[in-house]
C-alpha cells in the first residue's frame, strides 16, 4: 500500500472523530461498490472514491485489538521459540534412511545391474547423435544389429546374474530410442510385463558432445578419453547446433540423481539401468568405488553389455584408484 507524505493533499484529509464515534469519509454507495476493501481505497491513484478506514478511537490499542501483522509476528515468534525449545527432539533420518547417494557408496538398498543398450541406428551409421532434440529420432533407435544384441546378449547376460527372477525387476531406460526399445524387448522376453519400465527423461540422457556432434563415434570417443584425461571438469567445445557440451562431473551429477531417486522409491529391489551411452554408466561405476574420474573410461560399456553395479566394500581393486598423469602441466 502507498504511504503518503503527510504533506500529501490526501494525508491531510483524514477528519478528526471524537473517541468511541466510528466515522468514514465514503459516501454510502462508495462504500457499498468497494466492500470490504474500501479501507484501503484511500490509496487508489484515480481519485474519484476515495474512502479513509473506518475509525474507531476506543479500539485502536494494538494491546486489545492487534493487526493482522502483530499476530503474525506473534506467531512467528511463538514458532521459532517451540523449534529451539524442542530442536534436539526432532526425528533426524540417518544417511541410509535418507536415500541421498554419496559416493564412494559402500552399501545400497537394492541390487543394480548396468545395461548399455544394443547398437543404435547412428551408431550403425558410425556418426554421434547426442543432441537431446533428436532423442526419440529413428536414427537413435536399435538397428538390426542392436535388436539382436538385446535377444542374444542382454537377455541371457541377465537370466544368468538372476537379475530378474520370475520377471520381478524394474526397468530403467532413458527415453532415448534404443534404450527404450531395449527396454521394451526385455520387458516382453524376462516377463515383467511393461508395467515395470520406468522412463527416465533427463537423467540417463547420452553424453552431450557440443562440437564433436556429426563426427565418427571413433573420433568422438578418442577424443572424450583424451579430454577427460586432463580434468573432470573438461568439455569439448560447445558447437552451433545446441548440442549440450558436457564433462565428466557433469554426467556423475546426473547418474546420482537417478540413484537416489531408485533409492528412495524402492527398498530390496532389482533395478536394471539403460543407458544409450557408455559413458553414464562408466562415470557411475567410477563414483561408486571412488575411482578417479579421469580413468572412469577403463569401465567402458559396448552395445549390449552388462554388468552388475559394483560397490565399494565388494571392490577387488581391478583398477588403481591413483591416476599416473604423463604430462602433469596438462592434468591438473
Amino acid at each position: 500500500m502507498q504511504v503518503l507524505p503527510s504533506s500529501h493533499p490526501r494525508a491531510m484529509s483524514v477528519p478528526v472523530v471524537s473517541p468511541g464515534k466510528l466515522t468514514s469519509t465514503c459516501s454510502r454507495s462508495s462504500r457499498r461498490k468497494a466492500g470490504k476493501f474500501a479501507p484501503f481505497l484511500n490509496a487508489a491513484a484515480d481519485g474519484h472514491h476515495h474512502c479513509t478506514p473506518a475509525v474507531n478511537q476506543q479500539h485502536t490499542s494494538p494491546a486489545t485489538d492487534p493487526s493482522r501483522r502483530s499476530a503474525l509476528q506473534q506467531l512467528v515468534l511463538a514458532t521459532a521459540a517451540l523449534s529451539l525449545g524442542t530442536g534436539a527432539n526432532l526425528a533426524t533420518p540417518e544417511a541410509s534412511q535418507s536415500a541421498l547417494v554419496q559416493f564412494p557408496v559402500a552399501d545400497l538398498r537394492n541390487e543394480y545391474y548396468l545395461v548399455r543398450a544394443g547398437e543404435g541406428q547412428c551408431e550403425a551409421d558410425n556418426y554421434a547423435l547426442t543432441n537431446t532434440v533428436f532423442k526419440t529420432s529413428i536414427s537413435n533407435g536399435l538397428s538390426s544389429q542392436g535388436k539382436r544384441q538385446v535377444a542374444r546378449q542382454i537377455v541371457p547376460a541377465l537370466r544368468e546374474l538372476d537379475a530378474c527372477p520370475d520377471g520381478g525387476c524394474w526397468l530403467w531406460p532413458s527415453i532415448t530410442q534404443r534404450s527404450y526399445q531395449t527396454a521394451e524387448i526385455l520387458a516382453s522376453l524376462l516377463g515383467t510385463g511393461y508395467s515395470r519400465i520406468v522412463p527416465e527423461y533427463s537423467f540417463l540422457d547420452q553424453r552431450g558432445v557440443g562440437i564433436l556432434e556429426g563426427l565418427t563415434w571413433e573420433s568422438v570417443s578418442r577424443q572424450l578419453q583424451e579430454g577427460d584425461s586432463l580434468s573432470p571438469t573438461w568439455r569439448p567445445k560447445l558447437g552451433t547446433d545446441g548440442t549440450p557440451n558436457e564433462s565428466s562431473q557433469d554426467v556423475l551429477i546426473r547418474v546420482r540423481q537417478v540413484m537416489s531417486i531408485c533409492e528412495t522409491q524402492w527398498t530390496g529391489a532389482n533395478v536394471i539401468i539403460i543407458s544409450p551411452d557408455s559413458d553414464n554408466l562408466s562415470v557411475l561405476q567410477a563414483g561408486v568405488l571412488g575411482i578417479d574420474l579421469r580413468r572412469h573410461h577403463d569401465f567402458a560399456f559396448a552395445p549390449g553389455e552388462v554388468r552388475p553395479l559394483q560397490m565399494a566394500a565388494e571392490a577387488t581393486a581391478p583398477v588403481s584408484k591413483s591416476f599416473s598423469c604423463r604430462n602433469p602441466p596438462k592434468c591438473f
